[in-house]
């Protein structure tokens, strides 16, 4: 009995490189082969091999000789429907209370709308049965659109919630556009992040929650409150709360999102996300009893969000922004590196090559007789060496004692 040779693959580097040359996501060949998008990673990555059918289908499909009907027009067609997001509580999301709501929430002004079809659409010339049928063409955005598509979708909505995190309008516009001009200098990364919306949400709240805003002159003084008492009220308490309570109540009871990607959005623990939210809904209920259920929170926190005229800039200026501040930043590094290599260089210019001991100090010597200097002689004696000179040169006589 003889076994069937199996059908050859490419190599697992070149496997993705084929089905990218075809414009195909993993999802369309999980859809194709009928295989998990884990499957087709795992494939891909050389961790797993197809077998049987699967093997040839997956064959066929990476060497070109089976069509694909794609499921997903293009990275901007996903990264819009991820931009839309959760805009309103689940009604089937797990509550870290015993009693979770049974009524799914109104929808807010927190969250933005329905994705509506972004892909262009053309009308294709009338065939044989059929008058007027338009056809979307799969030809992908540019990232300029991309990145258009993902603002205006996110931004307003952003910028709300933002607000309610901080409680100053300038602060929460100029959050949102520096993450979106953040995202536009990343924009390879962000588009292909599995939640582009998430991404800019959490760099956002990050920035206005930073505490340097602190030791900015403009922030020192509070911006007008509210007209609403209510209104005045609620974000009264919402500011009083530590600020990563406040993101916690945002996310869960403002924006709509489920306990696990709260956790994940604050970097925190299932349970400690869950905890800081009960304290949180704890401290409003305490001064603002009427807002203890979390659907009348979550509709209280849409209408303070939606009474301020709060307005996001234009895709264009942010994207522009965010190049000029890129390109400013960009010099600044490149004249601090000249900077640094001019005074290393006069360093080594002026720096002595090799090592000069010092020179030790001087030291006073005592016991040592003062040097006198000849003087001229006495009359005594000049008597004395003339004496000496009158003697012979044997010395002096001997004295010889004489008997007293």
């Amino acid at each position: 009995m003889t076994r069937t040779p199996e059908t050859p693959l490419p190599s697992p580097k070149d496997r993705r490189r084929l089905r990218e040359a075809q414009s195909l996501s993993q999802a369309d060949v999980a859809a194709a082969v009928g295989v998990t998008r884990a499957t087709v990673r795992s494939w891909e990555n050389g961790r797993t091999t197809p077998r049987g059918s699967k093997r040839e289908a997956y064959a066929r499909l990476l060497t070109g000789t089976e069509e694909v009907t794609t499921h997903q027009e293009n990275p901007v067609r996903a990264l819009v429907g991820a931009a839309t997001g959760p805009v309103q509580a689940s009604p089937d999301r797990a509550e870290p209370t015993p009693e979770p709501p049974s009524e799914t929430p109104p929808a807010s002004e927190l969250g933005p709308l329905p994705t509506p079809e972004l892909g262009p659409v053309s009308t294709p010339e009338p065939g044989p049965g059929s008058e007027a049928e338009l056809e979307p063409l799969s030809a992908p955005l540019t990232p300029d659109q991309a990145f258009d598509a993902l603002y205006a979708f996110c931004a307003p909505a952003l910028v709300r919630q933002t607000y309610l995190l901080t409680g100053r309008r300038e602060l929460a516009r100029e959050s949102v556009e520096r993450a979106f001009q953040l995202a536009w200098h990343r924009w390879p990364e962000v588009a292909m992040d599995r939640d582009p919306a998430g991404w800019v949400r959490a760099t956002a709240h990050e920035f206005a929650l930073s505490p340097w805003h602190r030791l900015r002159p403009r922030h020192r003084n509070p911006e007008p409150p509210p007209t609403a008492p209510a209104d005045r009220a609620l974000l009264d308490v919402l500011l009083q709360l530590p600020p990563v309570y406040r993101r916690t109540l945002l996310l869960y009871d403002g924006v709509g999102l489920d306990l696990p990607e709260t956790a994940a959005e604050t970097e925190a623990s299932t349970p400690a996300a869950a905890s800081r939210l009960l304290r949180a809904r704890e401290a409003v209920a305490t001064r603002l009893p009427e807002l203890a259920e979390p659907k009348e929170l979550h509709r209280r926190l849409a209408e303070v969000a939606s009474a301020e005229r709060l307005r996001a800039a234009k895709p264009t200026t942010v994207r522009w922004g965010g190049e000029q501040r890129a390109r400013h930043w960009t010099r600044a590094a490149i004249a601090f590196t000249v900077v640094l290599i001019g005074a290393t260089t006069l360093t080594l210019r002026t720096a002595p090559d090799h090592y000069e001991p010092p020179l030790a100090p001087g030291a006073t010597v005592h016991g040592v007789p003062p040097r006198v200097a000849p003087g001229p002689l006495s009359a005594e004696e000049l008597a004395l060496r003339a004496k000496l000179k009158g003697e012979t040169v044997s010395g002096p006589e001997r004295l010889v004692p004489k008997a007293g």
